[in-house]
């Protein structure tokens, strides 16, 4: 079987590599570009990439919907919105998915969740998405759109927003660069920086983050018990400092018989979804299994 191509699209970036089919994990980079600002140039791009390197297999992740090869929800570029990668470019074999769900295919096969049959992954970056590995499947559901964390709410007297869920806009990076101006800092990089330095106001300020990121995931731990949880995205690089106060709320708000549950950072860092898009390339239509 020859190599295939796997791409990580992103919101402002495209990168893509080629994986070969006896260690679909390891992804030889062979670029990234500016995403594309419309479909004619994303198709440009994407015949270019296959004609280049005469591939009949692509994994690609998008950070949206997806179900099938079809893109049903991608807030960033509404252009791919319908579009079928099948359709677009025939005689290729397409596996195509969220880049949360890709991650943690990624995790499940080569990563911190290898050999765990229940996961919980949270990628928390400029917002905040996530994946669900049950009984060694990673969760679709019906729309493509499960385990859409970010959504997830601990504040019944919150109005709601259309773009940004209760979570994102409470602890992910957009929230902690918010969080830093009231301590006269930049952005959250520096918040994190001033807190690993000891700084008490600083680490109060990332305590209120913590403290609303586990206390809404032990909703989706007491629903689901997975063995652990996983933490990508640029926020993971801060584990040290807020994985102690994320797991202390999340123990908080579980019963005894679930507190076991273990916080660890995940295993392949930012290149994550184009590894799991390298896996997913070789293993089809049925990616979502990861036995």
């Amino acid at each position: 079987m020859s190599r295939a191509l796997a791409i990580d699209l992103g919101g402002t970036n495209l990168r893509a590599g080629l994986v070969d089919p006896a260690r679909p994990h390891e992804v030889e980079k062979i670029g990234h570009w500016p995403a594309p600002v419309d479909r004619s140039g994303f198709r440009q791009l994407l015949r270019g990439l296959i004609d280049a390197h005469a591939v009949s297999r692509i994994g690609m992740a998008v950070p949206g919907l997806a179900i099938g090869t079809t893109c049903v929800w991608i807030p960033n570029l509404p252009y791919l919105d319908g579009f079928d990668l099948t359709a677009a470019f025939p005689g290729i074999s397409i596996a195509l998915g969220n880049d949360a769900q890709f991650a943690l295919l990624a995790e499940a096969s080569a990563g911190a969740a290898k050999g765990l049959s229940d996961v919980i992954l949270l990628a928390i970056g400029t917002g905040i998405g996530s994946a669900v590995l049950s009984d060694w499947r990673i969760v679709r559901g019906a729309h493509g759109g499960a385990a859409s964390f970010g959504w997830a709410s601990a504040d019944p007297g919150d109005p709601g927003d259309d773009r940004d869920g209760w979570l994102e806009r409470n602890a992910s990076g957009r929230a902690l660069d918010r969080i830093a101006a009231k301590a006269g800092l930049d952005n959250g990089a520096a918040l994190i920086v001033q807190a690993r330095a000891g700084d008490r106001q600083s680490r109060q300020l990332l305590d209120e983050a913590a403290a609303a990121l586990g206390t809404a995931l032990a909703g989706a731990v007491a629903l689901l018990d997975p063995q652990r949880v996983l933490i990508s995205g640029g926020v993971a690089e801060a584990f040290d400092v807020l994985g102690p106060a994320v797991l202390g709320s999340l123990r908080r708000q579980l019963p005894p018989h679930l507190r076991g549950i273990t916080l660890a950072p995940a295993a392949f860092g930012t290149v994550a979804s184009l590894a799991g898009a390298g896996i997913a390339a070789f293993k089809g239509e049925g990616w979502e299994d990861v036995r």
